[in-house]
């Protein structure tokens, strides 16, 4: 049951939610749902279709409470959300395909009306399933704050009527670009957690990849699909290789590639090839194409450091924004050496967006590491290491910071 509850109760979830129409109604009818099947199951055996089951139960547990409660309620109300919910229909069908209602409960998630932080908090809280408690530690933000957010955005969506269904094809690519980047938050959250003690977070990573595969089949000729999806295949094909036995953070350079799966990668490198192919790419396509570069190469030193430059150069023509020029700036120093891009990293660090991020101050401190610059590298590591919640990070930064207080107080010789 723990089993099927973790794996399929989102499932279950998002159809009680768009037979219903009420995020709150559906979570409650959801938890009543397994508790009749914990009742049940032992003594009349596990249906041939569980999940099916749990959406008739809880559709039907949900009518009975609606009824239950009119003494509470004004009458025309509760009666109109009751009679919502025929009870006279089939139990379910079951060749429903309960995945299109999990695209259905992205979609309406992320709905253009709600603001975007809201959009991610309800789209990892009623999609992904995760709690208030863990959203609010992965923002930083206090969980009465977040849950503050969630429900108004709840309360948003029930009032406004906001539907949940996929839009027409003709309201799609104002809806789209909201999604992806959900999405692809989503993503990032599992790959490289923005705190905690873990580096990732697997099965945030597994899910956004499965709800682009959903928007794949919708849109299959959809660039920008076919990038993120792409993307997010070829930064996933690393997975084995970014933590050492100790769960200790291993740079992209000193990873073991065969520990790289190739199966991600073939599919990625194709989807991204076939997305600059269409000619109507953007920034994912672009960004999944520098991941093909870095994914087909045997080795760092053999990686094709001028075509990164290169499509950095096209990525920052398409979004000008400066954590993509302080990824091209890395490249360059990968490119012609860590002299060249130190004076660009620098300049950036005066940009208040880049002020206060920790991968910023990191890639500084190494490139006066790189030069031997130890005592310009020391202050940089220190505020990079202030800057970052994450527990790996913070270990690595450690490392490195011990290592060069060990080189300054040696005497010299």
């Amino acid at each position: 049951m723990d089993q099927l509850y973790r794996q399929s109760s989102r499932q279950v979830f998002a159809a009680l939610a768009r037979l219903f129409g009420d995020l709150d109604l559906a979570e409650e009818a959801l938890h009543d749902a397994f508790k009749s099947a914990i009742e049940q199951w032992p003594s009349q055996g596990m249906p041939a279709n569980p999940m099916a089951w749990l959406v008739s139960a809880g559709r039907f547990k949900a009518i009975d409470s609606i009824r239950r409660n009119r003494r509470f309620t004004a009458w025309d109300e509760s009666s109109e959300q009751a009679e919502a919910i025929p009870d006279e229909a089939p139990a379910w069908d079951e060749h429903e395909p309960l995945e299109d209602d999990r695209l259905r409960l992205v979609f309406t998630c992320c709905h253009p009306s709600l603001a975007i932080d809201a959009q991610v908090a309800l789209t990892l809280r009623e999609v992904c399933g995760l709690t208030t408690e863990e959203i609010a530690r992965a923002f930083l933000l206090p969980a009465p704050t977040l849950a503050q957010r969630i429900v108004r955005a709840k309360a948003k969506i029930r009032d406004a009527r906001i539907p949940y269904h996929v839009p027409e094809v003709s309201e799609l690519p104002e809806r789209l670009a909201s999604v992806l980047r959900v999405i692809y938050l989503v993503f990032n959250e599992g790959y490289s957690a923005s705190s905690g003690p873990m580096l990732m977070r697997s099965e945030l990573s597994k899910e956004a990849i499965r709800l682009g595969r959903l928007l794949r089949d919708l849109l299959p000729e959809q660039a920008e699909i076919m990038g993120l999806l792409a993307l997010m295949l070829l930064h996933e094909s690393r997975r084995a290789a970014r933590m050492n036995a100790t769960y200790d953070l291993i740079p992209l350079n000193e990873q073991d590639r065969a520990l790289w799966n190739a199966e991600q990668i073939a599919e990625g490198c194709v989807l991204a090839e076939q997305a600059l192919r269409t000619q109507r790419f953007g920034a994912y396509s672009l960004q999944a194409a520098i991941s093909a570069v870095h994914a087909e190469a045997p080795t760092s030193v053999s990686t094709d450091w001028p075509q990164i430059v290169g499509l950095y150069d096209a990525l920052l023509q398409l979004d000008p924004n400066p954590v993509v020029a302080l990824n091209r700036a890395v490249a360059i120093a990968m490119r012609d050496g860590p002299a060249a891009a130190l004076p660009l990293v620098n300049a950036l660090l005066q940009d208040e967006t880049l002020r206060n991020y920790h991968l910023a101050h990191a890639a500084q401190a190494d490139l006066y590491r790189r030069l031997a610059r130890y005592p310009e590298a020391l202050p940089a590591y220190r505020r990079a290491f202030s800057l970052t919640q994450q527990g790996s990070e913070q270990r690595f930064l450690q490392l490195r910071i011990d290592a060069i207080e060990a080189l300054l107080s040696t005497p010299a010789q």
